[in-house]
């Protein structure tokens, strides 16, 4: 599944599965033939399209194309995506950030780090359980633990602050 974004103002949802592709819940038919590794001719509805790929980013899953001589510029946000957005991670990679707080109410079962201490980013910092699972929650950048806020047993709420990061 796939959130589209058609030059900021469009949305759209595609999901793909084993019968095919589907765009807001409606299958699509079209005849489509690829031309050449960027470009596709596309015949839907008795209409035809010719549609290449201009720009493409696989890290931001940007991509320009261009469909019978008109530029559109889309981005993609895949499931993990969303829940990483739903949880409040996004867009930490390249930010300081000062300290991490609960995506979820739950119980904290296992604290990984311990203050003073260097992590990367991916590092398992503590295991939040939440509605009967177990959620490995990792550092979302570079930084070193200033304090630590939780132990094992504390129940946290949702937006608490947990860590704090120098």
């Amino acid at each position: 599944m796939y959130q589209l974004k058609i030059n900021g103002k469009f949305d759209y949802t595609l999901n793909k599965n084993g019968d095919g592709v589907t765009l807001n819940d409606e299958q699509i038919t079209a005849d489509i033939k690829q031309l050449s590794p960027s470009a596709w001719h596309i015949i839907d509805q008795l209409r035809s399209y010719n549609a290449e790929v201009i720009a493409f980013d696989k890290a931001s899953k940007t991509a320009q194309i261009r469909v019978n001589n008109n530029i559109y510029n889309i981005s993609a946000k895949d499931q993990f995506d969303l829940l990483l957005e739903k949880m409040g991670l996004t867009g930490l990679s390249g930010s300081k950030i000062s300290e991490l707080k609960a995506p979820m109410p739950g119980m904290v079962l296992k604290v990984f780090v311990t203050e003073g201490m260097a992590i990367q980013k991916g590092d398992s910092l503590f295991i939040l359980e939440a509605m009967k699972m177990e959620n490995i929650i990792k550092s979302p950048v570079n930084t070193e633990i200033r304090s630590i806020k939780i132990k094992p047993g504390d129940k946290v709420e949702k937006g608490q602050i947990l860590l704090q990061f120098t």
